[in-house]
């Protein structure tokens, strides 16, 4: 049984599974719409973290109305797909981005696409889209980011040879400790080994947990007000919120149950109602949260970090389009990222949107607004005939 049999997920008429074996050793539970007409085509959608394909459901029947075959999967480490190693000491090599990008093209083909008109990507996924563009663009034919800037590789040592290195600086990690109030970078904890327990089994159970998660992140949370940093120290950096930048030992679930939504806000909650959560805390509850933590060890470590570096000074040029919540501190909390992203990284990049009164789950808090940026994307740059 897949998670969309399950009786808690109600997923939208025009809206189908599909389970693909043989994807780069996985078997992908994907969703698909438009996928009655064939020809079509193809706009792929990766999802967040902690999110599901389940998260793109106010978008895939516009897209498809639009023309579109819509494909999202769940991705490595995610709901229904299956075949990762979810053990904190397994192969976490195979959570590298380069893997998610492999698990992309995999699906795009074994769904009879040759390109796509655009991948979209949010949150962690929205970088898996950015290398996606950056590797293939032959098959990625345009980019939406959301959430999460994409400012490049990083860069390799230049014109070293026979001088003395340079020491280096105290990590990010050692001055966010030495603050008067100690503090730990949220990406960061998510590597540890205790991260998937902590969230996955709190005393506030999981369900109260991802409600409390979701709703700290969104527009709904008064204390949302992001703006862009000045010198990216460790004392700035501490004026984050506390799910991004954490006081030291101390684990998301306790970060985050401070700020548990009332009763009456989660009666009035319109974007993610009960129903709707039972399809989150179903999924991690059978999976927990590893396969995606995974690659966050990948992407803050060494674990793949000389394959990133061989695109080192690589621009992406195709379309793209940055989205995001006005309320998302996603959008800043690498400080310069969204401005190396519009002026270097991206060479035909058309735009940042900002969309008033959603937070880091923009395609979710307000669909409407976000459908009509994403289609009049996809309309200034049709697929090439």
């Amino acid at each position: 049984m897949t998670l969309e049999d399950r009786e808690d997920i109600k997923l939208p008429g025009g809206i189908r599974k599909r389970s693909l074996a043989g994807i780069n050793g996985l078997t992908m539970n994907v969703l698909e719409a438009g996928y009655e007409t064939p020809a079509r085509p193809a706009v792929l959608l990766l999802h967040g973290f902690p999110d599901l394909a389940f998260s793109w459901r106010r978008t895939m029947l516009p897209l498809a109305a639009a023309g579109y075959h819509v494909i999202a999967p769940d991705q490595r480490g995610y709901g229904a797909t299956t075949g990762w190693d979810d053990r904190y000491d397994g192969d976490v090599a195979s959570f590298r981005t380069h893997s998610y990008a492999r698990d992309a093209l995999g699906v795009v083909e074994a769904l009879g696409h040759r390109s796509v008109a655009a991948v979209v990507g949010h949150d962690f996924g929205s970088m898996i889209a950015a290398y996606c563009a950056l590797v293939r663009p032959d098959v990625f034919r345009s980019l939406v980011m959301m959430s999460f800037p994409f400012d490049g590789p990083p860069a390799i040592p230049f014109d070293t040879a026979g001088k003395p290195s340079e020491p280096p600086p105290p990590s990010l990690a050692a001055q966010l400790a030495a603050l008067p109030r100690p503090r730990q970078d949220s990406m960061t904890w998510f590597g540890t080994p205790g991260a998937n327990a902590d969230m996955l089994h709190t005393p506030l159970g999981l369900h109260d947990f991802l409600r409390a998660y979701f709703h700290v992140k969104s527009a709904d949370w008064p204390c949302n007000h992001p703006h862009p940093l000045v010198t990216g120290s460790a004392a700035e950096l501490a004026t984050l919120p506390t799910y991004y930048i954490m006081d030291a030992g101390v684990g998301m679930a306790a970060t985050v149950a401070p700020n548990m939504p009332t009763p009456a806000q989660i009666a009035a909650n319109r974007w993610l109602p009960e129903a709707d959560l039972a399809a989150y805390t179903a999924a991690f509850g059978r999976t927990g949260f590893q396969g995606g933590l995974n690659w966050f060890r990948c992407h803050t470590g060494p674990i793949g970090r000389s394959e990133i570096e061989l695109f080192a000074g690589r621009s992406i040029d195709v379309p793209s389009r940055f989205i995001s919540g006005a309320a998302d501190w996603g959008t800043y909390r690498k400080p310069g990222a969204i401005e190396r992203m519009r002026t270097t990284t991206c060479a035909r990049m058309d735009g940042v949107h900002l969309i008033e009164g959603a937070g880091h789950w923009v395609q979710q808090e307000q669909p409407e607004r976000f459908n009509a940026i994403l289609l009049e994307f996809l309309r200034r740059h049709p697929v090439p005939g």
